[in-house]
């Protein structure tokens, strides 16, 4: 096993895009327009994992209600095996209008889900409106119109362009946005064949299908009345779905009214606290929750300690004080670091973790510390928020440096750059070589290390077959032999799910290497290893049990999950190899990165940052490009994201400050 250190000029490159997420972002250094934003999301989503004869399996993203507070009212991303099977009366009336349109019958399920109770009506009312079903493209929509309405279907139907106006903002969606200038949607429509782009877009605008908002050049907005029009050329036009648009919206106005009602304990001893707090920057902590109701506290993964230390502080003091991490993996963190009353963001969102909820629908706490702060997207927030009773304390807490939520927005990234609240950054350094590269690497510079054990160690690779073998080699036999880690717990990261190095590949070879078998369950046999998705945004490792009538049986970290037969395929994926945006939130005591050469051009500095630091112990990298590992570090920021957030939170606070 090759022993070179990791220099500037070593590794490789590689770009996470899971399916339905852009792989593809700007030239290194150069400001993508929003034009070419939307533009490669929809690329990635038309081109990207699946086949085009795939017609119904891109994965399903919930689109529940936002909630109003004190109770939220919106159903929380459900727990293993909740997810009801839609009415069988209700997918038969669909089945037949899909097979009128030439559409799978299979969609039927989806189509109920996506469209509701009168799903049927709603089809031959609008053919159109099966776009809004995952997985469906503009082309096979207009094939089902076609079929349904014969003549009368032609481009300019007005429905067609509402249909493509929301499909184009969901795509963006995708990307991480929750708002698009207004430039880049009339592109899109022009490009899809749409007559008069500006008067489909000002149709489904009255439709209420699309919300308008203005932004100034000091970032003021305001949402803009149906049909006004920008005079000043330096007002941005952003266009966004109304389901982000009030997502954002209740998040600026709940984080406002936790710092606004917020008042000291002036009688708790929170200096004294601070003075015991195990390092200074857990101090720092303690003292900046003190003093304010809305706090933000970035740093790596040694500095999971302090917030910690914040909530084990508060308990001491009387408070009522919880922790919550993004994924199983960050509460087993937590719970290692003396924090044994952790509990996962989903499950204390869907109570079946945590304190519980008061009379008024809010959770029984004086404080919540959120780690993995920036995994959080923008409807998860605005749930959390609005959950918060008046006067709760809330921390939000991460690591700047790593990929951003798989659900639109930049929440955490969007509520420090407003700078309406005291932020804490720490002084706590990653320990050990593997913590020195990756700290490096956040600030743009790609290091040599030092590493007498072997923590950091490359192995070049020339061609792609190359690269999954020696993947495998590393995974069941180097690792395990010269590192003393098993296979068990070792995991691999790679850019995507297809091509040659992609996650299916290299599945496929470390499945026939560490578990054999025909796959009789669906492709899967006791023994795998799965990564199960039961929310976008939300990996769960498992294993694979057993199968039958009920589903695939799978044992998740000690915890039985049964997954219906019609969700395995959109749910449950072999596990040993992952992307980095399912990898994030979670660490293993070995890492094998896998950097193939035609995932050079789509690198960024947040996907190596986030894919290196999820070792623990060991860090191998299948090095295959050259130049462009170090090139990416140095140039390559993380891929922007349009949203409101920052603007709406600094409007609310000038005019609290105004009053």
């Amino acid at each position: 096993m090759s022993n070179d250190r990791l220099a500037g000029g070593a590794a490789d490159a590689g770009a996470d895009a899971p399916e339905g997420r852009p792989a593809d972002g700007p030239e290194p250094g150069k400001r993508s327009s929003a034009a070419e934003m939307l533009a490669a999301a929809v690329r990635a989503v038309e081109s990207g994992e699946r086949s085009a004869a795939s017609f119904f399996t891109e994965p399903k993203r919930p689109a529940p209600a936002r909630p109003a507070r004190p109770v939220p009212q919106r159903t929380p991303a459900p727990g293993p095996g909740q997810r009801p099977a839609p009415d069988p009366a209700l997918t038969g009336d669909v089945r037949q209008v899909l097979a009128a349109g030439g559409a799978p019958e299979q969609l039927a399920g989806q189509v109920v889900e996506t469209l509701g109770e009168q799903a049927a009506t709603a089809l031959r009312e609008d053919p159109w409106r099966l776009l809004a079903v995952p997985g469906v493209r503009p082309d096979q929509a207009d094939g089902f119109a076609r079929a349904l309405l014969g003549a009368e279907c032609t481009p300019g139907d007005e429905r067609r362009a509402q249909a493509l106006t929301g499909w184009l903002l969901e795509r963006a969606a995708l990307a991480g946005h929750t708002v698009l200038e207004s430039s880049a949607l009339l592109a899109e429509l022009g490009r899809r064949s749409v007559p008069d782009p500006d008067e489909a877009l000002h149709g489904a605008i009255a439709e209420g299908a699309v919300l308008v908002f203005r932004e100034g050049p000091e970032g003021e907005e305001e949402q803009e009345a149906e049909g006004e029009a920008a005079e000043d050329a330096s007002v941005r036009l952003l266009l966004g779905l109304d389901r982000y648009a009030m997502a954002e919206e209740s998040l600026a106005d709940g984080l406002t009214r936790l710092a606004g009602t917020f008042e000291a304990d002036q009688e708790l001893d929170w200096e004294g606290a601070a003075a015991a707090a195990p390092s200074p920057s857990a101090a720092e902590l303690i003292r900046a929750v003190a003093a304010s109701g809305l706090v933000t506290h970035s740093g790596g993964e040694a500095a999971r300690a302090e917030p910690a230390a914040l909530v084990a502080a508060a308990r001491a003091l009387g408070l009522r004080a919880c922790a919550a991490a993004h994924t199983e993996d960050g509460r087993r963190r937590l719970v290692e670091l003396g924090e044994t009353e952790a509990v996962t963001l989903a499950g204390l969102l869907s109570d079946r973790e945590g304190p519980g909820r008061d009379e008024d629908g809010a959770w029984a706490l004086d404080l919540l510390a959120v780690l993995d702060a920036p995994q959080v997207d923008v409807e998860t927030a605005a749930l959390l928020v609005e959950s918060l009773a008046d006067g709760a304390r809330l921390v939000l807490s991460g690591d700047p440096g790593v990929l951003w939520s798989a659900g639109p927005g930049r929440v955490f990234a969007d509520v420090v750059a407003a700078r309406i609240c005291p932020a804490v950054v720490s002084r706590t350094p990653d320990p050990g070589p593997i913590g020195e590269l990756v700290s490096g690497i956040g600030i743009g510079e790609l290091q040599q290390v030092e590493a007498p054990g072997k923590e950091v160690v490359i192995v070049p690779v020339r061609d792609a077959g190359e690269a999954v073998h020696r993947t495998v080699q590393l995974v069941a036999d180097s690792v395990p032999r010269a590192i003393g880690v098993p296979a068990e717990h070792t995991q691999v990261v790679t850019p995507g799910h297809g091509g040659a190095v992609g996650t299916r590949a290299l599945n496929a070879a470390l499945k026939e290497r560490l578990n054999p078998g025909p796959g009789r369950f669906g492709g899967f046999d006791p023994g795998d290893r799965v990564a199960y998705v039961p929310a976008p945004g939300r990996m769960v490792q498992g294993t694979v049990v057993s199968a039958d009538a009920e589903g695939l049986r799978l044992d998740c970290a000690g915890a039985a999950v049964v997954v219906p037969p019609g969700r395995v395929a959109e749910e449950v994926r072999h596990g040993w190899a992952v992307t980095a945006h399912q990898a994030v939130g979670a660490r293993w005591p070995a890492v094998v990165v896998v950097l193939p050469g035609d995932a050079a051009q789509t690198l960024t500095r947040a996907w190596v940052y986030t894919a290196f630091g999820r070792a623990e112990r060991h860090l191998s990298v299948v090095h295959g490009v050259d130049q462009a590992l170090p090139r990416a570090v140095a140039e390559v920021p993380a891929k922007e994201r349009s949203t409101r957030l920052a603007s709406l939170l600094q409007a609310q606070a000038q005019g609290a400050a105004e009053e």
